[in-house]
């Protein structure tokens, strides 16, 4: 299965393994399945460090790099496709980074790992939920 991990995911994933469900640790384990991360959520880490979201010992850049080298992942690409198909996705609570993952997860026929109910409510979309 090819996954393209939410940005809560990635960083539970390596920081607060006991926040993923059974099934996703599961998943992310699986040495058959592929992990994707999207750029879109090195940038929303880096906000949400710098919202003081949550503590840090490093700088935002070595948290990211260290994020980066715990867990292995395949970049999903951002590309003119997926801009075009993000403009057509309407959510209640428009927020541009899930619209994009979201965007993504579909061009890229990846099944994307959330537990935002928001995007597990979009029928179009195949998700795995991280409950």
């Amino acid at each position: 299965m090819k996954l393209l991990l939410d940005t809560h995911i990635w960083i539970w994933a390596v920081n607060s393994p006991g926040k993923l469900s059974r099934r996703v640790q599961r998943e992310i384990q699986r040495t058959n399945n592929q992990l994707y991360l999207s750029p879109i959520s090195i940038w929303e880490a880096h906000h949400l460090a710098r919202r003081g979201r949550f503590r840090l010992r490093q700088t935002v850049p070595e948290w990211i790099e260290q994020l980066l080298a715990s867990i292995a992942v395949h970049e999903a690409p951002l590309t003119f496709q997926i801009a075009a198909a993000a403009a057509l996705i309407n959510l209640p609570q428009p927020d541009p980074g899930d619209v994009l993952l979201a965007a993504t997860a579909s061009v890229l026929d990846l099944t994307l790992v959330t537990t935002d109910s928001q995007l597990l409510g979009c029928s179009w979309l195949k998700t795995l939920p991280n409950n």
